[in-house]
């Protein structure tokens, strides 16, 4: 059998998806510790402007690995939290992690 494409349902390319794009990784990570608030998202990413912000929670949103709640009252206080789906991302971001610093150090020495 060959394969000229990945299967969009592959369980690769789904799991690789999940965490593409600029800066959603980062986002995954900060909220792993629990939910947050889009201020200490932000504060969390001084580098990344509130424009691509709320664009890549819109994004975690729609695909469901975020979710997002609104208190009522005055001002309205927005949280943002992993759903069952986007903790499942844990041990894949982990080991990227993992591999990415072991990587990086075979790299050092060639």
């Amino acid at each position: 059998m060959t394969w000229d494409r990945p299967s969009a349902d592959c369980p690769v390319e789904v799991a690789l998806a999940a965490i593409s794009g600029r800066w959603a990784t980062l986002v995954l990570r900060d909220l792993m510790h629990g939910p947050r608030s889009f201020s200490q998202l932000r504060s969390g990413l001084p580098s990344l402007s509130a424009k691509v912000l709320t664009e890549r929670l819109d994004s975690l949103v729609a695909q469901g690995l975020v979710s997002c709640s609104r208190s009522p009252g005055f001002p309205v206080r927005t949280s943002y939290a992993l759903t069952p789906a986007g903790l499942l991302l844990r041990p894949l971001l982990v080991e990227l992690y993992r591999t990415g610093e072991a990587l990086a150090g075979e790299l050092a020495q060639h």
